[in-house]
């Protein structure tokens, strides 16, 4: 935690801690925003970089120190991002930078969907399900699993199948091996002492049923709700 290695107050720390949030999440949204106006880096990836890069946050929580209310702060980041989504999915122009990296089509109101749903989730897992084994298995299933899934899916999906929307069976499975890799991942980075392999296997392959099962745009409700009601049971 910053506030033991720069013999600082818990407090400070934290707040350090959520200012380097604030670094990486605009710091991104800027690159993938050069990299689809500049470079014509296609909006269905440049979404899904984002998605995995909003999962990866939860990568700053070892630097907060629990021992203050501040911890908390690390969900500002998400709640920044609730009004600005609500605020750019109402009233964004078409060449807003939120519009051209989140969005499949263009349409500033996909923002008030699957984006919103996501920080919303990344709130509820950074205040209540505070580095907790359930949450951060969210959070990583729903980052990695469900953001590299659509492109697997959309670019090498070759067995197609229909459930509630068309999916692939190259995309279910990279959702479970990338849900399973960075559950592992992040786990052990932030509690590593409930790190259990077995259990993280069958809650990625848990998340990869739901995700091959669920409509678009509430898959980033279904899969993290189905990923925490089901590790108070494996």
């Amino acid at each position: 935690m910053l506030s033991f290695a720069l013999n600082i107050s818990p407090f400070i720390g934290n707040l350090i801690a959520t200012a380097l949030t604030f670094v990486y999440v605009f710091g991104l949204v800027a690159l993938l925003n050069v990299c689809v106006t500049k470079f014509g880096l296609p909006q269905d990836i440049s979404r899904k970089i984002t998605h995995i890069g909003a999962g990866s946050i939860i990568g700053f929580l070892p630097l907060y120190s629990d021992l203050h209310w501040s911890k908390y702060l690390n969900v500002t980041i998400f709640v920044v991002w609730i009004f600005l989504l609500i605020q750019k999915g109402l009233f964004a122009k078409p060449d807003d930078e939120a519009v051209n990296i989140m969005t499949r089509t263009g349409d500033k109101r996909e923002l008030l969907k699957g984006p919103l749903y996501f920080v919303i989730v990344g709130t509820i897992c950074g205040t209540f399900l505070y580095k907790t084994f359930p949450g951060i298995v969210a959070m990583a299933t729903l980052g990695w699993g469900d953001g590299v899934a659509p492109i697997i899916g959309t670019y090498y999906g070759r067995l197609k199948y229909k459930v509630l929307s068309n999916k692939s069976l190259e995309g279910s499975l990279s959702m479970f091996v990338f849900a399973f890799a960075a559950s592992v991942f992040f786990v052990w980075l932030i509690i590593p002492s409930q790190l259990n392999i077995l259990r993280i296997l069958l809650l990625a392959f848990i998340a990869a049923i739901v995700e091959g099962c669920s409509p678009k745009e509430i898959d980033n409700i279904l899969i993290p709700i189905a990923v925490i009601v089901a590790a108070n049971f494996v």
